[in-house]
């Protein structure tokens, strides 16, 4: 039997009329009750829901926590990764029993060396390498390759090195191709022994998941993530240690992040260095001649509607960051056991969770927002529709579960 319009009406009609009746003829407190069930049912619904829905990290594998690096006699080596993540789990466990200090959650060891860089690489055989040279050529003049012994030393380089030393941690996020490879050869190649260290997972985990395993084991008393792609200019590195140590608190805690937000309309994002496979099929273009400076529309209009829903859905200091997205971001060791440990998002939208982070942990921590040189570059593995629209969900997500408890501080 076929229903028209008119009859769904009527029919939606009736059904209204016999529940105003129900409801007249019903008692109140009845009433109130039935209501006060139906809010907390839709409550208890809405958060099983959320549950589901969020992402929940999986533990590291064995493996995991280890790391291969070269040796001056040639052979790759594995070792044990340091992990001051442990330490701070194990300080916490104790707290909880009553053993240890109350405020345990800022506990963290000291630092080894001066800068950590952690590089999450998943399938970058092509582009890595040029990062590498970049990144070694200012950390060698900026830090050296070994801790200093005489920290008293004068003169503005000393005082920028600080206590002296470096380490380059990838995190080789379940790649399929020689990602592994390139890097041990530009180890042996620059006698990066022991200073440069790849960390394998066993699957891939998305770029936050990566870095925040990175994160787990670093040793320096900065801590910095680097996109492989080399798009952001290391050299600005020295930027942002000192935009951090601008906004540092007693405790030592700041983040400064690069931001690329200075360049949005401007021709200073441009494509550079299409790798040889493609530069055979144009043949107009060279890496010392590159395409005229560009920068996608879609992807100006997909960065605009995304920052409208981050200043929606996110709280009021992280809302206020023009650029969230970059690649390039510093910390201070400090500030990481108050935002590592409660990380949860694996995938792009991570970086906005360490934010919302920094501004819930006790007293909030300062982020210092920093103009970077960026450069576009391509074979970029984001996918700029699906993406952002995953990005988007990602958000919504990572939103409701902070404010529903679904995630919280323990």
């Amino acid at each position: 039997m076929d229903f028209s319009m008119a009859d769904f009406v009527e029919l939606a009609h009736g059904f209204l009329v016999n529940l105003q009746e129900t409801a007249r003829k019903t008692p109140p407190h009845i009433l109130f009750l039935a209501l006060l069930s139906a809010i907390v049912s839709s409550l208890i619904l809405l958060y099983a829901l959320i549950y589901l829905l969020a992402p929940t990290p999986r533990a590291p594998h064995p493996s995991e926590k280890t790391y291969i690096t070269t040796t001056p006699a040639g052979p790759v080596c594995s070792q044990a990764l340091p992990c001051w993540h442990d330490g701070w789990l194990a300080h916490r466990r104790d707290a909880a029993a009553g053993k240890g200090d109350a405020k345990h959650t800022g506990s963290i060891e000291g630092p080894e060396i001066m800068m950590s860089v952690v590089v999450p690489a998943y399938n970058e055989e092509e582009r890595m390498e040029i990062m590498l040279e970049e990144a070694v050529e200012f950390l060698d003049a900026e830090y050296g390759r070994s801790p200093l012994e005489d920290t008293q030393q004068k003169g503005e380089k000393e005082i920028n090195r600080g206590i002296g030393g470096y380490e380059i941690l990838i995190v080789n996020d379940g790649s399929k191709d020689k990602t592994i490879d390139v890097a041990m050869a530009f180890s042996r190649k620059h006698k990066l022994h022991d200073v440069l260290r790849v960390c394998t997972l066993q699957q891939n985990r998305g770029k936050g998941g990566a870095v925040t395993h990175g994160f787990r084991h670093v040793r320096g008393a900065y801590t910095v993530f680097a996109d492989a792609d080399g798009a952001s200019k290391f050299g600005d590195l020295r930027k942002l240690v000192k935009g951090c140590q601008k906004v540092e608190d007693k405790q030592g805690r700041g983040i400064a992040v690069g931001s690329r937000a200075h360049m949005v309309g401007t021709e200073a994002v441009v494509k550079v260095l299409l790798p040889p496979p493609l530069l055979s099929l144009f043949p107009h273009i060279t890496n010392s001649n590159p395409p005229p400076p560009q920068r996608s529309a879609l992807r100006n209009a997909l960065m605009h509607s995304f920052h409208l829903l981050l200043r929606l859905l996110t709280p009021p200091a992280t809302s206020r960051i023009r650029d969230t997205q970059c690649g390039f971001k510093l910390f201070s060791r400090a500030a990481l056991p108050h935002i590592v440990p409660y990380m949860h998002a694996e995938g792009w939208i991570f970086d906005v969770e360490m934010l919302m982070l920094a501004e819930s942990a006790p007293d909030g921590i300062n982020v210092a927002e920093v103009q970077i040189g960026w450069q576009e570059v391509g074979g970029s593995k984001l996918n700029v529709v699906w993406d952002s629209l995953a990005m988007a969900w990602g958000l919504a997500i990572l939103r409701a579960s902070w404010i529903v408890g679904v995630y919280r501080r323990r």
